[in-house]
Formats: C-alpha cells, sequence, structure tokens
C-alpha cells in the first residue's frame, strides 16, 4: 500500500490552489491549466503508487482464484482418481504374488522328483563304470534309467513352463511402476500448489524441502514456490502457473 504524505493538506496545496484560483479570477487559460499540470504532477507518484497496489491486490486475487480452482480440480477429479490408480496397483500386486507362490509350489515336486531319481541312478552308474556291477543290478539300473530320462524330460519342460509363467506374472511391475510415478507426480503439484497458495495468502510455507522428482516423470518444485515471505514477483507467479498448466 502505498505511504500517505505526512505534510499537512494546506502544505502540499495551498499555494497551489491559490495560484489555480487567481488565474481563474484573471481569465488565465494558460496559467490555469500549468497549475493544475503541476497539482497533477505532485499526485502522481501516489497516484502510481496506488494504482501498482491496486494491481498487485487484483494479481493476488486472480491467482488465488486460479490456485483455487486447481485445487478443486484436484480434490473432485484427480485425487479420487489416483486413489483408484493406487487401488489397481494394490490388486495387481495381490494377484502376481498369489500366482506366483502358486507356481513355486507346483515347481517344487517336479524338481525335487528329478533330483531323487538322479541320486538314485548316481552310486549304480558309478559302479557301472567302475565295471563292478553286478549283472542283475545293470539291468535294474537300465530300467530305472529308460524310465527316468523321459520322467527328468517331462519335469524339465514343466519346470520352464512354469519358470516362464513366473517371468510373464511379473511384467505387472512395470505397469504399476508408471501408475506410481503418475501419482506421485500429482503429489508434487499438489505441493506446490498449497506452497504458492500459502505464499499468495501470506501464510509461512513451513520448513520442509521437496526431495527432487527421480527419472520416473519427478521434477523439482516450481518457481515462486520458495520459503519466506510473500511471493509479489508477477514473473515467479506466471512461472508457477505455468508449471501447473494453468
Amino acid at each position: 500500500m502505498a505511504t500517505p504524505d505526512p505534510k499537512p493538506l494546506a502544505a502540499r496545496y495551498g499555494s497551489r490552489v491559490e495560484a489555480l484560483v487567481a488565474a481563474l479570477a484573471r481569465d488565465d487559460e494558460a496559467g490555469f491549466l500549468a497549475v493544475l499540470d503541476d497539482i497533477l504532477k505532485a499526485r502522481k507518484p501516489a497516484l502510481i503508487g496506488e494504482l501498482r497496489d491496486l494491481t498487485c491486490n487484483l494479481q493476488s486475487a486472480l491467482e488465488r482464484f486460479r490456485l483455487d480452482a486447481r485445487l478443486a480440480d484436484f480434490a473432485e477429479k484427480e485425487i479420487p482418481d489416483a486413489r483408484q490408480r493406487l487401488a489397481h496397483v494394490l490388486k495387481l500386486t495381490d494377484e502376481a504374488a498369489h500366482r506366483t507362490l502358486d507356481l513355486i509350489e507346483r515347481t517344487g515336486p517336479p524338481a525335487e522328483r528329478t533330483a531323487k531319481s538322479a541320486e538314485a541312478l548316481a552310486a549304480p552308474w558309478k559302479r557301472f563304470r567302475e565295471r563292478r556291477i553286478a549283472l542283475r543290478e545293470f539291468h535294474e539300473m537300465r530300467k530305472h534309467m529308460d524310465a527316468f530320462l523321459p520322467a527328468a524330460r517331462a519335469d524339465a519342460e514343466l519346470i520352464r513352463s512354469n519358470l516362464n509363467a513366473m517371468l510373464l506374472t511379473q511384467a505387472y511391475q512395470d505397469l504399476t511402476g508408471q501408475i506410481i510415478g503418475s501419482v506421485i507426480e500429482l503429489v508434487g503439484e499438489i505441493e506446490v500448489a498449497l506452497a504458492a497458495l500459502g505464499h499468495l495468502s501470506g501464510g509461512e510455507p513451513g520448513t520442509s524441502e521437496r526431495v527432487p522428482r527421480s527419472s520416473r516423470g519427478e521434477r523439482q518444485a516450481g518457481p515462486g514456490a520458495t520459503h519466506g515471505g510473500i511471493a509479489t514477483d508477477q514473473r515467479d507467479v506466471d512461472a508457477l502457473l505455468s508449471g501447473l498448466g494453468m
């Protein structure tokens, strides 16, 4: 607000008013206009100050209105949508966890069965290679080997299939990462808007500082959202609203 002149009114304008009346009495138009211009020139700094104050107040009111509208949009649309997206992330994570555990349980028995069959064949196979195996034991080992090879192949195929299914099940992580990244970006925008609104209203924004956002859609706090004082620089306000897409 413009600072009022401490001088008395008569001291500021008395002589000019007398000169103005005298020029009017003489019907001196040029003198009258010269005194009038002098009065307007004396009032110019105060008028400019008052106009500046009025403009700043109008700009602040307009920016608060825009920020209020943006926050209302956050509350009515984007936050409920973010809540639904996070619920979807929880659902995907829960389903993937149960699916992975089920595949692990189904993969255990064939792996264990193959390991036990191979262990049972290890001893007679060693004796066969050392030429210490009896003929009867050799025929038994051959029968076991004939049964083991196709069974091991089927079990290995089942294990491979389950591992591929586990790999596909984990593909949800890319989607959930994108969803979480968009929610983090939304939270950052809300933080910037609230900080800017606090500055415009003359409140203290607090002492906490934002952590710069990382590679997945994160960003720094916008211009104008600094600590302390009221954001009276119009360039800061314009840059802030531009960062919010307004």
